[in-house]
């Protein structure tokens, strides 16, 4: 049975300090349910690590559910929904008035996540954060109030059922494009081009308005978000990024160039930027909640399968607080067979995300490059920019597919084949 890592009382977040300290208190991984699961796959009537992934995602889901044998009897699939004042200045060619009747058309299940969490065999919520009330316009005041930033995270966090075997995250909201596209840039650098992409249909003129639109409430907040940092330092950053001869922007000024990965102290001792107060200023209340429901099941032992940009987006502010690191690709490994630790390492985030997977990578501009960032490496690839968490429930079936090889497939005693010689 499950022996889950519980906050309880659950963590206070009545201050982003308090909030910040609830981030960094992250239970780790069951190393013991871990080397139990390596220990029967090395016996499974197939050469080592023959199932490539599909190894590594029973080994994540068993480690974290601390169980020896993982299991998917209850799958939650949880949609946050949220308005954006940016939506004022024209970066969605649908008016806000949608996103509560798509929140209707979830309930009276006439959306395609409903169709998909029937097939994922998934229970499905959605919670409209404050009564889907709309956020400010962040390119002339910060999208959010300290009191409505935790109300929302906090939100998130109560949402998340502690019986769940694994919590699948989407979100709502016309707009919230822009946001996450911003809120990548505040946090890992760039310009509102770099990061802006077609959202729910815009055209070329469209995107580049979306960019401009950005790029004012970057220069907006600029002060507010980062420290100065050296040109160089930045240029070099950027660099790394987004590649060389890359026009460079003021919004490089607020991003996180020469930071420390936990946001305490940057290069040479100058004081770094705030994750938090970027989601803050930049981000929505769905994607606070998104954080929110992703720090409830660090804290209960809870795998999450992240949807696309904007999901990813929203968690990235924990990423960036607790050091999250890529970690390469998973490979073919040797004809001795890969060592399943080392394949549970490889492709997967660190930090704050460990407990994560991407379920897919969206056709959304930005969300290739901030996976990368971020560590994270895609279960799917099939265009998809729809949201709803509809790739994380296409994703389900596939977890299915490694929990049923692993607990199913005979050994090589059982099953009285010969082994390797």
């Amino acid at each position: 049975m499950k022996t889950s890592i519980l906050h309880d009382p659950k963590p206070s977040i009545a201050s982003l300090a308090s909030l910040r300290a609830a981030c960094m208190a992250l239970p780790g991984v069951d190393a013991v349910a871990q080397q139990q699961i390596a220990n029967r796959e090395a016996e499974l009537t197939k050469p080592a690590g023959s199932l490539g992934r599909l190894e590594e995602l029973t080994h994540w889901l068993g480690g974290w559910q601390k169980r020896a044998r993982p299991q998917l009897e209850q799958v939650q699939i949880l949609i946050f929904a949220g308005n954006h004042g940016v939506v004022r200045q024209g970066v969605s060619p649908w008016p806000q008035d949608v996103t509560a009747q798509m929140v209707q058309n979830f309930e009276s299940g006439g959306a395609a996540i409903n169709q998909l969490a029937r097939v994922a065999e998934a229970r499905l919520r959605v919670v409209p954060v404050l009564g889907l009330a709309s956020t400010a316009d962040f390119t002339t005041a910060p999208a959010m109030t300290e009191a409505a930033f935790l109300e929302a995270v906090r939100t998130g966090y109560d949402a998340v059922p502690r019986d769940c075997d694994l919590l699948c995250l989407g979100e709502m909201g016309i707009g919230n494009t822009t946001a996450a596209s911003a809120l990548a840039a505040g946090l890992f650098g760039g310009t509102g081009a770099d990061w802006a992409g077609r959202g729910t249909g815009l055209d070329a003129t469209g995107v580049a308005h979306k960019a401009r639109v950005i790029d004012a409430a970057l220069a907006y907040h600029k002060a507010e978000m980062a420290a100065a940092q050296g040109t160089s330092a930045m240029e070099g950053e950027r660099a790394k990024l987004f590649g060389a001869g890359t026009p460079a922007s003021a919004a490089q000024e607020a991003g996180s160039h020469g930071a420390s990965s936990n946001g305490a102290s940057g290069a040479a001792g100058l004081p770094a930027y705030d994750p938090l107060e970027i989601a803050r200023r930049l981000g929505g209340y769905e994607l606070a909640a998104l954080m929110g429901a992703t720090l409830a099941a660090r804290h209960y032992g809870i795998p999450v399968l992240l949807d696309g940009f904007v999901c990813t987006a929203a968690v990235a502010p924990l990423a960036r607080l607790t050091g999250n690191e890529a970690k390469g690709t998973v490979g073919a490994g040797t004809e001795a067979g890969p060592g399943l630790e080392d394949q549970a390492r490889s492709g997967a985030a660190t930090g704050g995300l460990a407990h994560t997977r991407l379920s897919h990578c969206s056709a959304e501009a930005g969300h290739a490059r901030l996976a990368e960032k971020l560590g994270l490496v895609p279960l799917l690839d099939l265009g998809l920019r729809l949201g709803e968490a509809s790739g994380a429930a296409l994703a389900v079936p596939l977890l299915r597919a490694a929990v049923a090889c692993h607990t199913g497939m005979a050994t090589f005693a059982q099953a009285a084949v010969s082994g390797r010689t």
